[in-house]
């Protein structure tokens, strides 16, 4: 199990985030003071340079320094200058390095603190250096007389201690703005870390990892399929259940309605038609749908929809329901048998002989009348399977009130190869023949079914006397859910037309209503047809 950090991971966020802001806030300051310095003391450089160049330029100075400065006349004009320009200096110097003017009188005459070689070369210098009045950025030109002959120099400087007023007035100013974008960042990385938060329902990124993992084990572990779709209809979720009941593994993002073809399970699954333990059928399956609408805090989230499996489960409650029924009518025929065998004793009882026989004759008239056993079927079926199913179809029909009777036409010579398939799709065929029989009007109700064989293919038609379908359910009548008879009856009526028409379309056949039953003077109902490839064998041996 995850240990759980003793410091949040919204609040881990925040700090990191916070550190990261202050970090970069303050590399920034640096690097702008830096480039600032650079600036400052590049553009007071070339102040103090454009003024060397000025005064260099003045004729009086020039002649002066070449008479070897008669009268002061240097000092005076360089001062005037220094004054007016603001400078910490002004010096003027003759081709040795003496001072002809200083704002400290006491300095004239002698040679200057700093070298003034490059001057003297004839080359501009721009620098900052420590002199007799401190440091200061110095711009030093050659003073040049007549004939180009380099006389001395003139060298200007301005107070380092100015740049760094001006520096710091800036980066006052700019520490305002530093100070405001760190608490702009401090404040929108606690909004992120609150909206973190909000967006992971406070749950911390080891409790996420946990839920994630609960979450596969229980959708892969449980026996129902789910698929989860989201407001725009596409798939979230898939587990593998709801993969094996649908037959297709989708990807996460793909439209839910591209999971199965048109009928009721679509629907469901494209939000078009709720479901509450609906029934529907996917390839030969029988499924029991749900769908529930996810909501939290008044926002949709999509829907859930989940799969059960009742494909064995309805087998078997058919099953089932054909026993119960042959049950009650053995118990039903024994108090009948009991009944004739006690007449019967009495009329041997009284001597009454005669009467007696005439009584067995009729019981024997009365069993060749009622469903026909498995010897007096159509010889042409000569396959087992075939015999003994209809047969019991025939005992179940007849108990319902319903007479089935065998085509003459039908001829089957092969072996059933596929009785599954061959159930699932004559018994539910037979199966709605005789309910409709015996919901109709017409009397005495009917059922009759031709086979015939063709090969491997097994084609069948099922015609009965009920009333027919109604208007426009002649290819309806095959969706899920879709019936003709009471709703309330079942929730899983609408189901055996379509389960039938699945298995033979899954073969290559088909099966089809071929008259809706129109209540001609024929008397007969609807005929439905099957064709069912494949399912026949090798012809039976006779």
């Amino acid at each position: 199990m995850p240990v759980r950090p003793r410091i949040s991971f919204a609040r881990q966020v925040l700090i990191l985030q916070v550190g990261v802001v202050v970090v970069v806030a303050v590399l920034g300051y640096g690097l702008v003071a830096w480039m600032l310095d650079g600036r400052l003391r590049d553009q007071y450089g070339q102040r103090a340079l454009t003024v060397a160049r000025s005064v260099a330029a003045d004729p009086q100075i020039a002649a002066a320094v070449a008479d070897d400065d008669p009268g002061g006349l240097v000092q005076d004009r360089a001062e005037r200058v220094r004054v007016r320009t603001g400078a910490l200096f002004v010096v003027v110097t003759d081709n040795r390095g003496l001072r002809l003017s200083h704002p400290n009188p006491l300095e004239l005459g002698r040679h200057v603190s700093t070298d003034p070689s490059d001057a003297l070369a004839g080359r501009e210098v721009v620098r900052v250096e420590r002199g007799t009045l401190g440091l200061s950025a110095r711009g030093k030109v050659p003073l040049y007389g007549q004939g180009g002959r380099i006389l001395g120099e003139v060298s200007v400087g301005f107070d380092a201690r100015a740049i760094d007023r001006e520096l710091g007035h800036v980066l006052r100013e700019m520490s305002l703005f530093v100070a405001g974008a760190v608490l702009l960042g401090v404040v929108a990385s606690a909004a992120i870390g609150r909206r973190l938060k909000r967006q992971t329902l406070g749950l911390e990124p080891y409790e996420l990892v946990e839920l994630v993992h609960e979450r596969e084990a229980v959708l892969h572990g449980v026996g129902e399929g789910v698929v989860a779709v989201d407001t725009a209809g596409r798939i979230a979720v898939c587990n593998d259940e709801a993969s094996r009941l649908l037959g297709v593994a989708p990807e996460r993002g793909a439209p839910a309605g591209g999971l199965v073809a048109q009928g009721a399970l679509r629907d469901v699954l494209t939000g078009r038609r709720d479901a509450a333990n609906l029934f529907v059928t996917a390839g030969e399956r029988v499924l029991v749908v749900n769908r529930r609408e996810v909501r939290r805090h008044r926002r949709d989230l999509g829907a859930v929809i989940t799969l059960r499996d009742r494909t064995d489960l309805e087998t078997l409650a058919r099953e089932l329901d054909s026993v119960s029924t042959l049950f009650d009518a053995l118990r039903a025929q024994r108090h009948e048998y009991a009944n004739r065998l006690h007449t019967l004793s009495g009329l041997l009882q009284l001597g009454h002989s005669e009467e007696a026989a005439d009584y067995v004759g009729t019981l024997m008239e009365d069993a060749a009348r009622r469903a026909p056993a498995p010897d007096n079927l159509p010889d042409p079926l000569s396959d087992p399977y075939l015999r003994a199913f209809l047969s019991a179809k025939s005992a179940v029909a007849a108990e319902k009130g319903v007479r089935l009777d065998i085509g003459a036409g039908s001829y089957v010579p092969g072996r059933v190869a596929d009785p599954l398939d061959v159930t699932t799709v004559v018994g539910n065929l037979v199966d709605n023949a005789v309910e409709a029989a015996r919901l109709g009007r017409r009397r005495p109700a009917r059922v009759e079914v031709e086979l015939l064989g063709d090969g491997p293919d097994l084609h069948a038609t099922v015609t009965d006397s009920g009333d027919g379908l109604p208007d426009g359910l002649r290819d309806a009548v095959f969706d899920d859910g879709v019936s003709t008879r009471d709703a309330a009856a079942g929730r899983s009526r609408g189901l055996g037309l379509g389960l039938a028409r699945r298995t033979a379309r899954a073969r290559g056949g088909d099966v089809t209503f071929v008259d809706a039953g129109t209540g001609g003077a024929d008397g007969c109902g609807a005929v439905v047809v099957a064709r069912l490839p494949g399912v026949l064998g090798a012809e039976a041996v006779r």
